[in-house]
């Protein structure tokens, strides 16, 4: 990034001390099959797509059927209920009301709120979040790496651009009476930018459907020709060719933002 141009996103720690986002790994935290690592460029590259945030502490969670409870080191093993309502930050209050503007006291983000959905809670990162303009995050589970047996999370898209508001993730519990550890040893969330025309009704009413053996003409037989036939002719295989040739086409294309623009102006003038 030119020192001129503005951050995609930026990141803002309110948590002092926590960790703070890292380019996500192509590798999946080396979790990846070798094979996949070395010739699949389509799953390195979504494992690689983001920032990687984790938990701000560890913790654990329990759903009892009824309502989600938790503890943390600063609790002493004590299982607090969240029931519809919310949970600080161990300490956090104290430190966010010493640190803000008057007028600002008593309004921390909460860390744990617990939601009206069953075994739903809603998690802080310690985050807030601002994008570039025309930029959203989309929060997900990370990418490429095995899920958490006990646990799913909801994803979602939002404009921070728009709103400079905190990072959190939903999380559902699925399994009751079965404490659920969140630590920081792993990932909790991949967070990934998207331009918020990529997923505009203008681009999204824009797609087509053909039937190939009626409407497909010489230009779709000679593609899969290349792409098909060649490959599964030669006398020798060679793994990872897609992978090959798209890090060669991506080294070629010049400026992303160039490539962002033109794709954008193709989306809406149609």
């Amino acid at each position: 990034m030119g020192p001129d141009r503005t951050p995609i996103v930026s990141f803002h720690r309110l948590i002092p001390g926590i960790p703070a986002p890292e380019r996500a790994d192509r590798s999946g935290l080396g979790g990846l099959p070798t094979r996949a690592f070395r010739y699949c460029d389509a799953v390195t590259t979504a494992a690689g797509f983001g920032w990687h945030i984790t938990a701000p502490l560890d913790l654990t969670l329990m759903w009892d059927g009824h309502e989600v409870l938790w503890t943390c080191e600063a609790l002493e093993g004590e299982w607090m209920p969240l029931g519809l309502g919310a949970a600080q930050y161990p300490y956090f209050r104290d430190t966010f009301d010493e640190a803000v503007p008057e007028d600002i006291r008593g309004f921390s983000p909460p860390f744990l709120t617990g939601l009206p959905e069953a075994g739903v809670v809603q998690m802080w990162t310690g985050l807030f979040v601002r994008t570039a303009p025309g930029w959203s995050l989309l929060t997900r589970s990370p990418a490429n790496l095995p899920k958490h047996a006990a646990y799913e999370q909801f994803e979602g898209i939002v404009e921070f651009d728009k709103w400079f508001g905190p990072l959190f993730t939903n999380i559902r519990l699925t399994r009751t009476d079965t404490p659920v550890e969140i630590n920081q040893l792993r990932p909790l969330l991949q967070v990934q930018p998207i331009p918020q025309f990529a997923y505009a009704d203008a681009v999204m009413n824009a797609s087509t459907v053909t039937d190939a053996f009626t409407q497909w003409g010489d230009a779709e037989w000679d593609a899969y020709r290349e792409s098909v036939v060649i490959p599964a002719s030669a006398e020798e295989h060679q793994p990872g060719r897609y992978a090959a040739e798209v890090r060669r086409q991506r080294r070629a294309a010049g400026c992303p933002f160039a490539a962002m623009a033109a794709a954008r102006e193709a989306a809406t003038s149609g």
